[in-house]
């Protein structure tokens, strides 16, 4: 019961960027539906990032509708056995798209996580670097921090694979933020 009450009042996100995708491809959709599957290489980080989501206690899902993000979810709800579900605000910036028009639909995303998170403990959302970026400055996250993150491929926040974990102890205390989870190859 005390574990009941715990969660109930923490939120934990963890937000996660995709594996790795196959890179080479001959059309140059990236961000749009279907985009790329997931490398050999990023089915092994997405089975890796299970076992750490696993041992995070990780209780439900989100993610982009993006086959790499689709795959990575996926392989690591087989590894949690936490439910998934694809949210359709969390697909990667088209290039037409402004930084509001992407927060406007990721917003009702981070709010279902929220309440996921207050009812039954952690989850994780599934998503690109772009979202991520923005989804770090709504939590409050600084600019000067989120930039000193950019240093991955791309300039993403995080490495195909990473979580970053966001927390806070009610709903109008500040977030806090800690690189959760980086893959082997990257971390050496």
């Amino acid at each position: 019961m005390q574990n009941l009450e715990k969660r109930s009042k923490m939120n934990t996100i963890l937000l996660i960027r995709h594996a790795t995708p196959e890179w080479i491809r001959p059309d140059p959709d990236y961000q749009k539906p279907p985009g790329p599957s997931l490398s050999q290489q990023g089915q092994q980080e997405a089975q890796a990032l299970g076992i750490f989501l696993q041992e995070a206690g990780v209780q439900k899902i989100y993610t982009s509708p993006l086959k790499r993000c689709l795959q990575s979810a996926q392989i690591a709800a087989t590894v949690t056995g936490a439910p998934m579900k694809i949210l359709e605000g969390l697909s990667e910036q088209l290039p037409e798209e402004k930084r509001e028009d992407v927060l406007q639909r990721l917003r009702p995303a981070l709010q279902e996580a929220f309440r996921a998170s207050r009812e039954s403990g952690p989850v994780a959302l599934f998503t690109h670097g772009s979202p991520i970026v923005y989804l770090l400055s709504e939590l409050g996250m600084q600019d000067e921090e989120i930039k000193s993150l950019r240093h991955y491929d791309y300039s993403n926040p995080l490495p195909p694979a990473g979580a970053m974990r966001a927390s806070r102890a009610t709903n109008d205390g500040a977030w806090k933020f800690h690189l959760a989870y980086v893959p082997n190859q990257v971390a050496k």
